[in-house]
C-alpha cells in the first residue's frame, strides 16, 4: 500500500494540476467515452497506456484472457463482464467495442495446460467459455508456442461471436450504431495487431 500511496502523491503533485479542470468537466457532465475495450486482467496489459487514453475517453472491461460470455436470459447470477457490456453499450451509447487480447496470456496458457492448482473455484469454469479457441489450436498446430499464439488469436474472435449474442448488442451492430473491432498486443514489442475482415492479425 505504501508504493500505491506514494504513486498517488505523485499523480497530485504533477499529473492532477495539469488535469484538474478534465475532471472537473468529467465530474459535472458525467462520462461518454466512446469506446469500450475489453481487455485481459494481465498487469502488462493497461488499455489506457496502450492507445494513449486519457480520463473519461474508455469504458475498460478486464477480466481473465478478455472473453466474453454467451448471453444468458437474466437470472440471480452475477454475471459481471455481461453487465458492464450493457451499461457500456445499452446507458453510456458507446460507438465501438474493441476486443484486445495479447501475447503471453495466462488464460490462453491454462486452456492448453490446465489451470494452476491453487487457482480451481472459480477459473476453470470461466476460462472454460474459450474451449472452441483451444480445440481450434490442438487442430492447427502441435507447436506449443504457436498453439498458444493461436488460442490467443480465437479467444478474441470468440468473444467478439459472443458480443453478438446480445440481441440489443446485435441490433446496434446491424443498424450501424455499432462497431466491433478486434486487436491483439504483443508485450515484448509494443506491437498492436488489428483483426483484419479475412480473418488474420496485422500491424495496425
Amino acid at each position: 500500500m505504501d508504493d500505491l500511496l506514494e504513486g498517488y502523491r505523485r499523480f497530485r503533485a504533477t499529473s492532477w494540476p495539469d488535469r484538474k479542470a478534465l475532471f472537473e468537466k468529467l465530474a459535472a457532465r458525467g462520462q461518454r467515452p466512446q469506446t469500450l475495450v475489453i481487455a485481459c486482467s494481465d498487469s502488462r496489459v493497461d488499455p489506457s497506456m496502450i492507445f494513449d487514453a486519457g480520463p473519461g475517453e474508455l469504458f475498460v472491461v478486464r477480466n481473465v484472457a478478455n472473453l466474453v460470455p454467451p448471453y444468458t436470459q437474466p437470472d440471480h447470477d452475477h454475471h459481471g463482464t455481461s453487465a458492464a457490456i450493457e451499461f457500456a453499450v445499452r446507458v453510456l451509447e458507446v460507438k465501438q467495442v474493441v476486443v484486445m487480447g495479447h501475447a503471453l496470456c495466462g488464460g490462453a496458457g491454462a486452456l492448453i495446460d490446465g489451470t494452476p492448482e491453487l487457482a480451481r473455484d472459480f477459473l476453470p469454469d470461466w476460462i472454460s467459455i474459450a474451449a472452441p479457441a483451444r480445440d481450434i489450436a490442438l487442430q492447427l498446430s502441435d507447436d506449443p508456442i504457436e498453439r498458444r499464439r493461436i488460442v490467443e488469436h480465437q479467444c478474441v474472435k470468440l468473444s467478439l461471436r459472443n458480443l453478438e449474442t446480445f440481441p440489443w448488442l446485435k441490433e446496434r451492430v446491424d443498424d450501424g450504431r455499432l462497431e466491433l473491432h478486434g486487436a491483439y498486443f504483443a508485450v515484448a514489442t509494443g506491437v498492436l495487431e488489428r483483426l483484419q475482415p479475412d480473418g488474420t492479425f496485422s500491424a495496425a
